[in-house]
């Protein structure tokens, strides 16, 4: 892939700063996407003429890790070392690359090579884990899922916390004077109180609770979403799963398993419905009567796995989703459908909910599961 240069020093193409950042990340540096635009745009304030601009750009943006220093070191030399500093007539020359997959090679062969015409070609590979959190979760095989599902593993999932009715120790003044901590203080004191202790309302994790559509429409989504939803459950307390289609199924029990294999059998053993037909509101009225007034949804925040399409009575549903407005913290839908072009909610179980829903995700790939992880967190 050769990369033109014959724009100017100070206008640096984005292709630059792409093909480096490539080689890096083909060296396993972890490079998020924020920093690869921070470094575009350093580049561009500084250009590309001398050495120690491009290295310090680069090295203060791109680089977290201090172990990565020598990797990077290597990188830019290869990269770089070529380009800077040459006169503009010069620069008007071409540097081949060639893009190739990563194959799981350990990065020790060498990375550049002469072409024909005796100019350096510069082999880059990218990592597949980066073309996983774009790719659609329908078009995944059976090893994508497996990677994918070590990278939900990692993303961090279900932060999110709620007032607790449990009072802990305050180092600061508040309205709530502790006079057990003050008189006991006190005691050190010859029984002066000099110091006044105060307690503060603490906080506790706020449960999430899944609702995953488990029916026909939903079969290309829900295999790579269980997944997510697996890691949830294994990642921290306070989590319920439900499946919704033609009944009502808890599976939290299943999920509990952090052998994954042992946990996605178990669960579809206990779906007898899976890729079945669609009740969404129906199963709503089951989840609201069994689950919901009982606690679990209270205070809770409600995530719908589902792309809307519902058999039932759109007054079903509507009724059911105001139900479960009333008592949960925010419902969450996230919808696959959501990320295709036009797409527009006109499915009768979908334009229903609408109206009681909080925020209204993506769910399509890793990245908007990132999203859903991110909004949870907030």
């Amino acid at each position: 892939m050769p990369v033109s240069l014959s724009e100017k020093t100070t206008e640096v193409p984005e292709r630059l700063t792409v093909g480096f950042i490539s080689l890096l990340r083909s060296l396993e540096v972890n490079v998020p996407i924020g920093s690869a635009i921070v470094f575009q745009q350093a580049l561009g304030k500084v250009g590309v003429g001398k050495r120690e601009n491009v290295y310090w750009a680069g090295r203060t943006t791109l680089i977290v890790d201090p172990e990565d220093i020598p990797i990077y070191e290597y990188a830019f030399q290869v990269f770089w070392e070529g380009l800077i500093g040459l006169p503009e007539e010069d620069l008007l020359s071409h540097r081949a690359m060639t893009l190739v997959t990563d194959d799981g090679s350990t990065g020790e062969e060498d990375i550049s090579e002469q072409s024909e015409d005796g100019r350096e070609v510069i082999n880059l590979r990218y990592s597949p884990s980066e073309i996983l959190r774009e790719k659609d979760f329908a078009q995944y095989t059976s090893e994508e899922l497996s990677e994918a599902y070590e990278l939900m593993k990692k993303m961090g999932l279900l932060g999110g916390l709620r007032q607790s009715r449990r009072k802990i120790a305050s180092k600061r003044k508040s309205p709530h004077p502790d006079l057990r901590r003050t008189i006991r203080s006190s005691l050190r004191t010859d029984g002066e109180p000099v110091r006044q202790q105060f307690f503060e309302t603490g906080d506790r994790q706020r449960r999430v609770v899944f609702l995953l559509d488990v029916s026909g429409s939903m079969e290309s989504y829900s295999r790579a979403l269980l997944r997510f939803v697996q890691a949830a459950v294994v990642g921290r307390r306070q989590v319920e799963v439900f499946t919704l289609g033609t009944r009502l199924t808890r599976i939290t029990r299943e999920l509990s398993s952090r052998n994954l294999d042992r946990a996605v059998t178990a669960s579809s053993n206990a779906v007898q419905d899976w890729s079945g037909g669609t009740q969404l509101g129906e199963t709503l009225r089951k989840f609201n009567n069994e689950w919901g007034q009982r606690g679990i949804a209270r205070g809770s925040t409600v995530v719908i796995l589902s792309d809307g399409w519902d058999r039932g009575d759109t007054s079903v549903m509507s009724e059911q989703m105001h139900r479960l407005k009333k008592v949960s913290h925010q419902i969450i839908w996230v919808n696959p459908l959501k990320a295709s072009p036009g797409y527009e909610p006109l499915a009768q179980g979908m334009a229903a909910a609408l109206p009681y829903i909080d925020r209204f995700l993506e769910g399509h790939s890793l990245n908007s599961l990132s999203d859903l992880a991110q909004a949870l967190s907030e």
